[in-house]
């Protein structure tokens, strides 16, 4: 046998290594066809991965796809609030039914599973991970076209659980036009090499304000790293989503769903080419 290089996907060797990393994935549940998984992480939070992950979602939905969103941030959860979805989850004897927005779009959020959506998720790790686990087996999706997983930042417990237990096909990380770039993409895609799975791209958020009288765009953290960074990692950059007043709206009030999301267009239409 050559040696290991940590890369089961480019490797032929049939090792029980190989077969340890296979049979951690999950099951779905019976009644769930889920044929494509993206991934949306960052190696911090306050980012704005909810808000590409529901952006994503909502310009998918609109093509005609079928699709869903796993809100995999437990202590964090945001998505409920941006599609303006309240009250519980309910189940059968079948397992949990997601939630289903205006537009179609199925989701589940540990807020539709908690009598007070405002109370803190005070759980240690691995509870978290089991709770996300669930959503992955005990949810019954249906056929969906595209699942986008909202993930936790960083590189822990819930990351590591997802990525072992789900057939995620890629990932899209969000970054912030700051210095800090480099270690914050850089750790997102070092766990994604090592858990192989493929890196779709990088989408900057709050990448800058467009002034509502000419149009002209603001730098507010002052040049971006980010185009740099891609071109030297061999990393395509797939979008900038600029700091934008409607964008905040739309989330706050609950009507993500009628933004009209144009920033999102091409990072989307490249996803469905990659994925």
């Amino acid at each position: 046998m050559s040696e290991c290089n940590n890369n089961c996907s480019s490797c032929g060797e049939d090792c029980a290594e190989r077969k340890t990393q296979e049979s951690l994935l999950e099951a779905p549940h019976d009644k769930s066809n889920v044929k494509r998984i993206i991934g949306v992480v960052s190696g911090k939070g306050g980012v704005g991965k909810s808000l590409v992950a529901g952006l994503l979602a909502v310009r998918y939905a609109k093509k005609g796809y079928s699709v869903a969103i796993m809100d995999a941030d437990v202590t964090g959860p945001s998505i409920p609030k941006m599609f303006g979805v309240s009250g519980r989850a309910v189940g059968n004897e079948d397992g949990i039914l997601p939630a289903v927005t205006k537009t179609g779009i199925k989701l589940i959020s540990v807020n539709l599973l908690l009598e007070n959506p405002s109370d803190p998720v005070i759980w240690r790790g691995p509870v978290i991970a089991g709770v996300v686990k669930q959503f992955w087996t005990d949810v019954i999706w249906g056929d969906i076209d595209y699942m986008f997983i909202d993930m936790p930042p960083g590189t822990g417990d819930v990351p590591l659980t997802v990525f072992q237990s789900v057939p995620v096909d890629g990932l899209v990380i969000v970054a912030s036009p700051q210095d800090l770039v480099a270690m914050i993409v850089g750790k997102a895609v070092t766990m994604a090499k090592m858990m192989n799975i493929p890196v779709l791209g990088v989408v900057e958020n709050m990448s800058y304000v467009k002034c509502p009288h000419c149009e002209e765009k603001i730098y507010l953290y002052g040049d971006s790293h980010i185009d740099s960074y891609c071109n030297d990692n061999d990393l395509q950059l797939l979008g900038k989503v600029p700091i934008s007043p409607e964008i905040v709206k739309a989330c706050d009030s609950g009507t993500i769903e009628d933004y009209p999301g144009e920033e999102i267009l091409d990072v989307a239409r490249t996803i469905a080419k990659k994925s």
